[in-house]
């Protein structure tokens, strides 16, 4: 019998296995199993040698459904994800995430169809490095910046937190418009442009508030 499988990867203390989940139950999936590493770089730490992770490829068999919040829970390298995404589909696993709906099996023999659905996990990966990459030049400046006067150089303090910052982040990568993210989030649509054309400052405010 197959059965639906979640993976989360909690990395940060502003990310819970609970809201993955509910997230998860929210958009209609029904959860048979979740397994989750904690405090587990996505960056350095392939998914097979992750302590949980590596007991997905002895888990999902032909059939089964592996549910993901977005691509980045595999993990923020490129290779390490368009690789575990086409691993599991060889083994006739259909890949779905949470945000956006995004469904990924190895089904089709339309090489068409092949090319677009290798061409968007290729694009997501990509988005998901280019994101942890973003993420870390933005902890090296907020680093840098503490190191003087604080109040000289923080800035104005940002109208977002870390974790709205997160939603809007996510819904870029998806395509959203300013108009969506801002309905989404209660952010102005102003807001949600800068953040769009500087996410690396936006996440550094974050860092040198301390948010």
């Amino acid at each position: 019998m197959s059965k639906t499988v979640m993976y989360a990867r909690v990395s940060t203390i502003d990310q819970t296995l609970g809201h993955q989940r509910t997230q998860a139950e929210q958009a209609g999936f029904v959860i048979d199993e979740v397994i989750a590493d904690h405090g587990v770089s996505g960056v350095s730490t392939r998914l097979a040698d992750r302590p949980e992770g590596k007991r997905l490829y002895d888990r999902l068999r032909h059939g089964d459904v592996l549910v993901v919040r977005w691509v980045d829970r595999l993990g923020r390298n490129y290779e390490d994800v368009t690789d575990a995404i086409r691993h599991f589909m060889r083994q006739g696993v259909v890949v779905k995430t949470v945000i956006n709906g995004m469904t990924f099996d190895g089904a089709t023999a339309d090489p068409i169809q092949q090319a677009v659905r290798d061409a968007l996990i290729a694009f997501m990966a990509a988005t998901a490095q280019a994101q942890a990459e973003a993420t870390k030049a933005a902890q090296r400046a907020g680093i840098e910046a503490s190191k003087g006067d604080a109040e000289r150089y923080r800035g104005k303090k940002p109208s977002y937190d870390r974790k709205t910052f997160r939603q809007v982040v996510d819904m870029l990568a998806i395509g959203n418009g300013a108009s969506e993210i801002s309905k989404a989030t209660g952010l102005t649509r102003q807001t949600v442009l800068r953040i769009k054309g500087d996410q690396v400052g936006a996440e550094t405010a974050l860092s040198k508030w301390g948010m």
